[in-house]
């Protein structure tokens, strides 16, 4: 799994029982994962299709430290299905778990379109194919 974003719990992350809302770390899940496939596909054009279960397995609190990590599953003609992990820096407990997400890439007409891709870039190796 590689982790790449990390968020820090703030008042406003909050529900009424002074842990992360669950709707909020969702929020944050949804933008990690459009961000990685709009790299990965390279295009801007990228729409969440599907989510297989949902599992809570802890908590945060105010203060706490946490990261998204995803990994991809695979590639499909106009998709890429992700997984996705959410653990708490501060504990190094589990927060959440989808073993399943699926990214689809829109054309401009707004209807799936074929990306091309069947690996994982970095981007540092896009880089250095341009400078050669």
């Amino acid at each position: 799994m590689r982790f790449h974003t990390r968020k820090w719990v703030k008042p406003e992350d909050l529900n009424p029982n002074g842990t992360l809302f669950g709707g909020k770390l969702l929020a944050w899940i949804d933008e990690e994962l459009a961000l990685y496939s709009i790299i990965q596909l390279e295009n801007s054009r990228i729409v969440t299709k599907h989510m297989s279960e949902i599992n809570f397995r802890s908590s945060a609190k105010q203060g706490d430290i946490i990261e998204i990590g995803i990994d991809v599953v695979k590639f499909g003609n106009t998709s890429i299905v992700l997984k996705c992990e959410v653990r708490n820096i501060m504990t190094w407990d589990t927060i959440i778990t989808i073993d399943t997400i699926t990214m689809v890439s829109l054309g401009e007409d707004g209807k799936p379109k074929p990306h091309g891709k069947t690996t994982i870039e970095f981007i540092r190796d896009r880089k250095n194919n341009f400078s050669s």
